[in-house]
């Protein structure tokens, strides 16, 4: 059994769920911390999803499931600002509600980075940062420069297991490094696609515990161009990023062992052009109905039995021969977070 620092993942990540009402200057609280990264999906319209963070600023808004740029939108449904337990909302013109709709379900990720001073190395200084090295997780925004081999210093102290690049200033795919891909290989966060090789993308070089590097790809590091780097490092009890071979067999499905109890999953068909999809442990909350969200689409919630999965104390398991899960043959990467079996002081996880 493994043991962890982190006793309560809730310090470090937290799921809120909220239905919508245009209220101008609501504040969403149950958070339990001081977000620093929020992933936000209308789950009962469709709708794009949102992300926002603290070091572009909380109005700052960029669509996981598309190309676009960074939009500025304080007047179009856009969070006001990060508070001590969640955000506030502003409601938007009729039609604009992104976060907050009338009488529309919600779904909202959050994660803690932190500290924003200190970082050093590299051949790219990030203009902005927040880093977390005890929940492994970093926001950087830096400035390409086109060279080959350029490196930005983390600050996690291990080496990166998912890295997730959008450029800001213009239209283009989301590039992401999974540890099971290895350094030539990205996939798209808003594409339904197999993962390409490149070797300008991450310069055909692993990560390392101090730094993580870039080719000379416009995805990741075009010369003047802006960009937002989510980076995360295994933490044992609370976080892994892994992969799995689908049997096809709904029965007999391979389980997955995380060594904690799912509260997030993040999966994605690497063989076949398959929607990444999105799990946690509040909607619906129990199995067998743990309901999905498309990554990389703006659908509603997801309801349909051959695409939900189980999620026990120590892993999860796939409910069906679906390809975004268990097609034959196929291999998957996964994303996930959850709360360990004992921690330090000797907490336990209740089983679902």
């Amino acid at each position: 059994m493994a043991y962890t620092t982190i006793d309560k993942f809730t310090d470090y990540f937290n799921t809120v769920l909220y239905t919508g009402n245009t209220t101008d200057d609501r504040t969403i609280s149950g958070v339990g911390f001081q977000p620093d990264w929020n992933w936000t999906k209308n789950r009962s319209h469709a709708q794009h999803h949102w992300v926002a963070d603290a070091v572009r600023g909380s109005s700052k808004m960029i669509r996981p499931d598309a190309t676009n740029a960074e939009i500025d939108a304080p007047s179009q449904g856009s969070i006001a600002s990060f508070n001590a337990d969640g955000y506030v909302l502003q409601a938007g013109t009729s039609g604009d509600e992104n976060y907050n709709y009338e009488n529309k379900n919600y779904v909202s990720w959050n994660w803690k980075a932190g500290t924003t001073s200190g970082l050093s190395g590299g051949t790219i200084t990030p203009s902005a940062y927040s880093i977390n090295s005890t929940a492994g997780f970093g926001i950087y925004k830096y400035s390409g420069n086109g060279y080959a081999g350029a490196t930005i210093a983390h600050g996690l102290g291990a080496k990166p297991h998912l890295i997730i690049v959008k450029i800001l200033n213009t239209t283009d795919n989301w590039c992401c490094y999974h540890r099971s891909l290895g350094a030539t290989k990205r996939f798209e966060l808003n594409n339904a696609t197999t993962p390409t090789t490149s070797t300008t993308l991450w310069n055909d070089t692993e990560p390392t515990s101090t730094l993580f590097s870039l080719g000379t790809n416009g995805q990741v590091n075009g010369s003047g161009n802006t960009y937002v780097a989510y980076v995360f490092t295994e933490k044992v009890g609370y976080s892994k990023m892994g992969s799995y071979i689908g049997n096809s067999d709904s029965n007999h499905a391979p389980f997955i062992y995380t060594g904690f109890k799912p509260t997030f999953v993040f999966l994605k068909n690497t063989t076949n052009g398959n929607r990444g999809v999105m799990y946690d442990y509040k909607r619906l909350g129990y199995n067998p109905n743990n309901y999905s969200l498309g990554a990389d689409v703006n659908l509603a919630e997801e309801t349909a039995s051959w695409t939900l999965i189980d999620m026990y104390s120590n892993g999860f398991r796939p409910k069906s021969n679906d390809g975004s899960q268990n097609a034959s043959s196929n291999t998957y990467i996964y994303w996930a977070i959850g709360q360990t079996l004992v921690g330090s002081n000797n907490i336990p996880a209740t089983a679902r």
